[in-house]
């Protein structure tokens, strides 16, 4: 579904979009990390600087969410949209991964239909090949046939004349 809404013009946006047919499998991984962050927050006003791991292990260290400064809202805010920016960049890379094996697999596919058709046009170019010698050859035995039976008859005719 494609919604819409104006904006002022100074205002940040982000604009968020998936290639999956699934939006169920989509959103499940990512509540289950909401969730997990969202109890962390939810658990205490200040928790501890290392109570916020990496959100993201597969994330690379450069992109992981860093923890807030637990006494500004400003910065729990941030690190909430940053979690979820890297939970949907997270989800896009893991798109682009099946997009791109999707890819191979075309691409073998369409490698082994191409070796199909080359097949198919040398054995077609063979059966042409074939077919023309096969009526060349059956043309050459009537001529020979033919031949063989006016010899016979001429020596009939030079037997019976002697």
């Amino acid at each position: 579904m494609i919604t819409t809404a104006r904006v002022p013009t100074d205002k940040r946006i982000r604009i968020a979009f998936s290639l999956n047919d699934s939006p169920e499998q989509q959103s499940s991984e990512i509540s289950w990390r909401r969730e997990k962050r969202e109890e962390l927050l939810a658990q205490n006003d200040s928790p501890p600087e290392n109570a916020f791991p990496l959100a993201f292990p597969d994330l690379e260290q450069q992109l992981q969410p860093l923890p807030p400064c637990h006494d500004s809202k400003e910065s729990m805010q941030v690190f909430k949209q940053h979690c979820q920016i890297a939970e949907e960049y997270y989800e896009v890379k893991k798109e682009i991964a099946l997009l791109e094996e999707r890819k191979k697999e075309l691409i073998t596919r369409l490698d082994q239909a191409e070796k199909e058709n080359r097949d198919a046009a040398q054995l077609t170019k063979e059966y042409a090949d074939l077919t023309e010698e096969n009526r060349t050859l059956k043309l050459t035995q009537t001529q020979c046939v033919e031949q063989l039976e006016k010899l016979r008859i001429q020596y009939q005719k030079r037997q019976g004349s002697s």
